[in-house]
C-alpha cells in the first residue's frame, strides 16, 4: 500500500506540475480581480478532481465505448490549448472585454476559464487522465487502494490550488508591465506545450 501511494503521488505530481501550472494561471487570469482568481482556482481544482475521479472509475471503458483513443484525446486537447495560447500572446482577451459588460465577465468568463483551459486540459489533461487510468488498473478491485488513489488525486489538486493562491501576490509585485510580459511569454510556452500534446498524440497513433 505504501509503495502504491508513493508511486501514485509522485506520478500525479510530476504530471500535474503545480508550480508550472501556477505560472500559467497568472497568465490566464491576468485581467481578473483577487476574488475572481480565487474562484477560478477553486473551481478549476474541483472540476479537475472530478475529471480524474471519473477517469479512475472507468475512463478507459468510457473512451472505448465512444471509440476514442487516448492519442486522439491528446491531439484534441493540444488543438484547444493553441486557441488559449493565441489569446494570451496577442492579448485578444483585452479586445473582447472592451465589448463585454463587466458583470458578464464576472459570471461567465470566470467559470469558463476555470473549466477550460485550466481544469482541462491543463490540470486534468491527457497525461493526468492516462496516469489515473493506469494507476486504477494497478489497484484492480482493491477498494482500499482505489480510495488511496482518489485521496492522492485530491491532495495533488489541493497542491495546485495552493500554488495558484501563492501566484496571486507574485502577480501584484510584477505590476502591469511585468504581467503583460509574463503573459505573452507564458502564452508562447503554452503554445509549445499544446504542440507537444499534438506531436505525442500523432506519434502514438503511428506506432
Amino acid at each position: 500500500m505504501t509503495d502504491f501511494i508513493t508511486s501514485a503521488l509522485a506520478t500525479l505530481l510530476v504530471v500535474a506540475d503545480p508550480i508550472f501550472l501556477s505560472a500559467l494561471f497568472l497568465g490566464l487570469t491576468a485581467d481578473m480581480s483577487d476574488a475572481q482568481r480565487r474562484e477560478v482556482a477553486l473551481r478549476g481544482a474541483v472540476i479537475a478532481f472530478c475529471i480524474l475521479f471519473v477517469a479512475g472509475l472507468g475512463g478507459a471503458r468510457l473512451l472505448d465505448l465512444l471509440g476514442i483513443s487516448l492519442s486522439a484525446f491528446r491531439i484534441a486537447g493540444g488543438l484547444l490549448l493553441l486557441s488559449s495560447a493565441a489569446e494570451m500572446v496577442f492579448d485578444r482577451r483585452a479586445q473582447r472585454q472592451q465589448d463585454m459588460a463587466k458583470t458578464a465577465i464576472t459570471v461567465d468568463h470566470v467559470r469558463n476559464i476555470a473549466a477550460f483551459p485550466l481544469a482541462i486540459p491543463l490540470m486534468a489533461g491527457p497525461g493526468a487522465i492516462t496516469a489515473m487510468i493506469l494507476l486504477a488498473g494497478r489497484a484492480g478491485d482493491d477498494w482500499s487502494k482505489l480510495g488511496a488513489l482518489y485521496g492522492v488525486a485530491a491532495c495533488v489538486m489541493l497542491a495546485c490550488y495552493l500554488c495558484f493562491r501563492i501566484a496571486v501576490p507574485i502577480s501584484k509585485t510584477l505590476g502591469i508591465t511585468g504581467r503583460a510580459v509574463i503573459t505573452r511569454l507564458l502564452g508562447i510556452i503554452l503554445a509549445a506545450l499544446a504542440v507537444q500534446f499534438i506531436i505525442d498524440g500523432v506519434l502514438a497513433l503511428t506506432r
